[in-house]
């Protein structure tokens, strides 16, 4: 695919060069377009030697290609990363003061910003109404991750992992057409990830095999389409997905009570995560020492159903909830019985152990309808699965 990388003039520009070589690494051909202030950050020889395709800051360089109109419109994505709120301003006003704002207005393909920034200058009242302007006219604006800025500043405003920039990149050209789907624009929407740990002492809990991988790519997926997402993850090592809002929890009691205090305002749920179903019911001060003789038992209490308390406590119109069900054994006879006693819109089930669904790159996996319906996912890797998840849940939104 032919891709735009659009850099402009922040700090973050030096992870861009990452995030290059990761889109070249995959297989694009990329252009880059700085602003000319980005090359203070990053000069045009890196840029040139990264991508192996000429980098220009003006049009008014080889004027006899047109470049400010042919680059946008050869171009199967625009990617802005980091966006300023400069660049960002000035492509919501119209503004073609230089090559790349020139490209963005010629681009007919899907674009992205993906902001870095100050807090204050994100919170900023203009940053916000040029995003909700980008936004309505079919833009793809993620909401940047929090962290260390530049300086001793923490907050929202830092440029998102690379690798998590591709990967929303990759869901993007996915969708095809050349039209950026964002048929979840406008709609918040809460996902859990992970699995629970239940602490037995310091050292031991109760716990299972999920990566989280799934609920990341829900998360990603969602945030891909345009949702204001926010993910309940607990005890995963991966990445934060760009665009989306991550609360970190540890045992099923945490994950009900943020599930819970989000659930109100969101318009779809998804509850990804494999949650502990039993807890000690007294976790232990200091580690439990082996000493020969017969251990004592430990005893355990129920946790808390989350969606089964997702569904009783819904309030809002229209809400979607999806669960999940791992299973073993007589697969769909066990997940039906689960659907009706959770009272959930949709069960996605898969089969687990032997290799099969956790820690693995894809899945194939069945999802049940409250209403009788029953749609196959067939093997494939899970941002795909994740896709058609949404697709189901889309058209019960709308």
């Amino acid at each position: 695919m032919r891709i735009v990388l659009g850099v402009s003039a922040g700090i973050a520009a030096y992870k861009a060069c990452e995030l290059l070589r990761l889109l070249t690494e995959s297989g694009h051909k990329v252009r880059v377009v700085p602003t000319p202030a980005a090359l203070r950050f990053v000069g045009a020889a890196t840029w040139a030697a990264l991508s192996g395709q000429p980098v220009a800051t003006e049009p008014w360089e080889d004027v006899a290609d047109v470049p400010h109109v042919r680059i946008g419109q050869e171009a199967d994505l625009v990617l802005v990363a980091p966006a300023t709120a400069d660049i960002m301003a000035r492509a919501a006003a119209g503004m073609s003061d230089d090559l790349l704002a020139a490209v963005l207005l010629t681009a007919r393909c899907p674009v992205i910003f993906a902001p870095a920034m100050h807090t204050e200058m994100w919170e900023h009242a203009a940053t916000q109404a040029n995003v909700a302007t980008l936004r309505a006219r079919g833009c793809l604006v993620l909401e940047p991750a929090s962290g260390r800025l530049t300086g001793p500043d923490t907050g929202p405003g830092r440029l998102p992992d690379p690798s998590e920039l591709l990967a929303v990149a990759e869901r993007v050209l996915a969708r095809g057409a050349g039209v950026l789907t964002t048929d979840l624009a406008g709609r918040r929407v809460l996902v859990s990830a992970g699995g629970t740990r239940e602490e037995i002492d310091p050292v031991r809990y109760i716990g299972n095999w999920s990566s989280g991988l799934q609920g990341y790519a829900l998360a990603r997926t969602a945030a891909a389409r345009g949702a204001d997402v926010t993910l309940v993850a607990a005890n995963s090592e991966l990445a934060d997905p760009a665009g989306v809002r991550v609360i970190r929890v540890v045992s099923a009691r945490e994950m009900y009570t943020e599930m819970l205090a989000a659930a109100p305002s969101a318009d779809a749920v998804i509850m990804a995560a494999a949650v502990a179903d039993y807890r000690p019911a007294a976790r232990q001060s200091v580690k439990i020492k082996k000493t020969g003789d017969k251990p004592e038992p430990v005893e355990l209490i129920e946790n808390p159903d989350i969606l089964r308390e997702l569904v009783t406590a819904r309030q809002r119109p229209g809400q979607i909830i999806v669960g999940f069900a791992a299973e073993t054994g007589d697969v769909m006879a066990n997940a039906r019985e689960k659907l009706a006693r959770k009272g959930c819109d949709l069960l996605v089930v898969n089969q687990v152990g032997n290799g099969l669904a956790f820690g693995t790159a894809d899945n194939e996996a069945a999802v049940l309808g409250a209403d009788g319906t029953e749609v196959k996912l067939p093997r494939a890797p899970k941002d795909q699965i994740a896709d058609s998840i949404w697709d189901l849940v889309a058209a019960r939104l709308s």
